[in-house]
């Protein structure tokens, strides 16, 4: 449960619906059904105070009243409420708008990728505007190991999690020694700086940059990568300017998801 002395002060105050998150969060953070004293011991409220909103959760099917001892717990309507769209769905609708105006912004094709099964899967893409552009194809899978997204998202995974990733991906399997040493270090550097870069590792005058949509505390989502042509023109956004936007660009999806509070957001 949050500490209400740690959390930022609401711009706009709404008394009844705090009551009610805090009674939400405060059953979600216990595994034992809790009585109004319990709640209002907890929360530092009067029981006064929480008995409406308790019989209003209670008859709304958000919590659970024990027949035996009164005490609630939380109902499975949350975690229902939360299913009913899958997370690709959520996560490509609160992608949309922010890479057509990342692509629009740098002048490159940008997409966004998951792991699953040992492979990285590309699962959207938004075109650059100019004639001449890369294009990774939605849908498409890769090796992780040898994509800057695939190992952007396997820098951040929990190290409990990463050995059987690694044990479904036949690339990483035909590693020798040497190679899965280097590819760690690769890893725990990515890890540290942030961001993953590769150039001409698929293919001759391709640079990648990738960044994660979520962090690394087992809520990572996805890798939103801007994958473009090594140019020499004057016009060219600076390498340093693309990370910012994708860096950007990644946190305003994932403020859209609720992985970070909305001053998370970075401006270019």
């Amino acid at each position: 449960m949050t500490d209400k002395s740690t959390r930022k002060a609401p711009a706009y105050r709404a008394p009844a619906l705090e009551k009610g998150l805090e009674i939400l969060e405060a059953l979600s953070a216990t595994s034992v059904p809790m009585s109004l004293t319990d709640l209002s011991r907890i929360l530092n409220r009067k029981v006064s105070e929480l008995f409406r909103m308790v019989s209003l959760l209670e008859q709304r099917g958000y919590i659970v009243k024990e027949g035996s001892s009164g005490n609630y717990y939380l109902s499975l309507k949350l975690f229902e409420l939360a299913h009913m769209h899958s997370p690709v769905e959520q996560l490509l609708h609160a992608a949309a708008q922010p890479m057509q105006e990342l692509a629009h912004s740098i002048r490159q094709s940008c997409h966004i990728s998951v792991l699953q099964d040992g492979e990285l899967v590309v699962l959207a893409q938004e075109v650059g505007p100019d004639k001449v552009r890369i294009s990774v194809e939605v849908g498409g899978r890769f090796s992780p190991v040898g994509t800057a997204s695939g190992r952007m998202l396997l820098a951040q995974m929990p190290a409990v999690e990463l050995p059987a990733i690694l044990l479904n991906c036949s690339e990483y399997e035909s590693m020798t020694e040497v190679e899965k040493d280097d590819l760690g270090k690769q890893l725990t550097a990515i890890q540290r700086q942030g961001y993953s870069y590769a150039e001409n590792e698929t293919h001759l005058g391709i640079r990648d940059v990738a960044v994660l949509i979520g962090h690394g505390s087992g809520r990572t989502v996805a890798a939103l990568a801007v994958t473009s042509l090594m140019t020499s023109r004057s016009e060219a956004m600076p390498e340093r300017g693309v990370l910012q936007a994708l860096t950007s660009c990644a946190k305003r999806i994932g403020v859209s998801l609720g992985l970070y509070g909305d001053d998370a957001i970075v401006t270019d």
